[in-house]
C-alpha cells in the first residue's frame, strides 16, 4: 500500500485593520498602517519559508484582500486565487466544509480569514493538545499557521486530524 501523501493548510489571520471610519462599513475597512507593514514583513517571511499554496482562498472582505496582497506578489504563477464572499461571515464548521471541496488537485491551500472563525478553525483541525492550546491562547492578527494532514482527499478533511507545523506571527517574522 502507498503512504498517504501530505497536504499542506495555511491558516492566516488578516492583518490589522483601520477603525478610523466609523461610517464605514465592516466589510469595507481597510487595514491601518501596523497592519500594512506586517502583512509586508509576514509576505517576506513566507517567501524565506517557501510558502507556497497552490490555491489561496481569501475574505472578500477589504482587510482580508489588502492582506493577500504582498503574499500574492511571492506565490508562483501556478497559484489560484479566490476571492469569497461566503468566507467573510463564515465560522469555524463553514470554513471546514470549504476545505472539504478544495480540487484534489491542489496539495495545498491558504485560508485569509477573520476572527474568531479562523482560530477557531485552526484550533479544531488540530489534535494535539498542546498545539491546541497554543493556537487557542493566541493568534493575532497577521498570523499564520501551518498545518499537514494525511488524507486521501480533501473531502476526508475532518477535526483534529491535522499537525501544527508552523506559527508564524508579525513579531517573529
Amino acid at each position: 500500500m502507498s503512504e498517504v501523501p501530505e497536504k499542506l493548510i495555511y491558516v492566516l489571520r488578516h492583518a490589522k485593520s483601520s477603525r478610523d471610519d466609523p461610517d464605514l462599513a465592516d466589510h469595507d475597512r481597510p487595514l491601518n498602517p501596523r497592519g500594512r507593514q506586517a502583512a509586508q514583513r509576514m509576505a517576506k517571511r513566507m517567501r524565506r519559508e517557501s510558502v507556497a499554496p497552490a490555491l489561496v482562498l481569501c475574505s472578500s472582505a477589504r482587510r482580508g484582500r489588502e492582506t493577500l496582497a504582498p503574499i500574492e506578489q511571492t506565490l508562483g504563477p501556478k497559484a489560484k486565487i479566490k476571492v469569497e464572499e461566503g468566507l467573510y461571515a463564515a465560522g469555524a464548521p463553514q470554513l471546514l466544509e470549504r476545505l472539504r471541496r478544495v480540487p484534489e488537485s491542489a496539495p495545498s491551500v491558504m485560508i485569509i480569514g477573520h476572527n474568531p472563525a479562523i482560530q477557531e478553525f485552526a484550533v479544531q483541525l488540530v489534535g494535539d493538545q498542546a498545539a491546541r492550546v497554543r493556537l487557542a491562547s493566541k493568534f493575532p492578527t497577521a498570523a499564520l499557521a501551518t498545518l499537514s494532514v494525511r488524507a486521501l482527499r480533501w473531502p476526508e478533511l475532518r477535526a483534529g486530524g491535522a499537525k501544527l507545523v508552523a506559527f508564524l506571527t508579525p513579531r517573529n517574522a
